[in-house]
């Protein structure tokens, strides 16, 4: 992975990545964040989960700056987290206009235009890091290739390229694991881990509440209002859980403990974690 990357915008020196203070979202008058308070430490790796409905993409439009809070506010670097090019947003695939016709590298170069601005052309050097970037993620070889083309996996892979040629500080990714078989999956973990000893701090949103008790460093349990977070193993008590899902949380005792298992997940998948 290349070298910690230098700081690009209207920075408060000192100032954590993200902090959020007494925020609540409504859409048409349905509450979908109630008075959240919390504080991202830097370079930090976040899950964050909860029941469908809970506000989890709400939460990272929120602090990508794409969505307004009804009350309370997100500082980013210790500023207001609109203009800031060090975010990397990446929403779920079913947002994505796949049928738009451009190359994996024109997606990548898409990351570093942000950084460059709309009316400076690519330099030889930003051509150079969209290549780098793509030879990170294992996918210089499809560079001439159309995106729409790719496997899932293949496109996450681009789209953390392009947050690599963006130099982002921030990559907030929603459901990036959704509907990838478990290799792929395994490969989007390993280049996350090399964001974290690169210092970027990423937010993830999930259902699958065993992935977040294992690889990450804090986890955030929301059902609209902030339930817990903290290190996996406080935030996925058993009592944070069945605030979270309610009556939607089986408890099936077994040898090592207990298994806590929802059915509110995506596609009426059920997901697990052991207690």
């Amino acid at each position: 992975m290349a070298k910690r990357i230098s700081r690009f915008g209207p920075h408060v020196s000192g100032a954590p990545p993200i902090v959020i203070e007494a925020l609540s979202v409504r859409y048409n008058g349905t509450l979908a964040l109630d008075d959240l308070q919390l504080e991202i430490p830097s370079g930090a790796r976040v899950a964050i989960v909860g029941p469908n409905g809970a506000g989890k993409t709400t939460l990272l439009k929120v602090i990508a700056g794409t969505l307004t809070p009804t009350t309370g506010q997100v500082s980013i670097f210790g500023r207001g987290p609109h203009g800031h090019v060090c975010i990397a947003y990446v929403p779920q695939r079913s947002q994505v206009d796949w049928s738009f016709p451009v190359t994996v590298q024109d997606v990548v170069m898409m990351g570093r235009i942000r950084k460059l601005g709309l009316f400076r052309w690519p330099r030889r050097s930003d051509w150079a890091l969209v290549s780098r970037s793509l030879e990170q993620v294992g996918m210089l070889r499809y560079r001439d290739h159309p995106i729409a083309e790719l496997s899932g996996g293949q496109q996450q892979r681009v789209f953390l390229a392009q947050a690599m040629a963006q130099e982002a500080e921030i990559v907030l990714l929603d459901e990036p694991l959704t509907g990838l078989d478990l290799p792929s999956q395994e490969a989007i973990l390993n280049l996350l881990d090399g964001l974290r000893e690169m210092g970027i701090t990423v937010l993830i949103a999930t259902h699958d509440l065993n992935l977040a008790g294992e690889r990450f460093d804090l986890v955030l349990l929301l059902n609209r209002g902030l339930i817990s977070f903290g290190p996996p193993a406080a935030a996925l008590s058993q009592k944070a859980l069945l605030e979270a899902y309610g009556g939607h949380l089986h408890v099936v005792p077994d040898a090592n403990g207990s298994i806590l298992l929802t059915d509110t997940c995506c596609d009426g998948e059920e997901v697990a974690t052991h207690g």
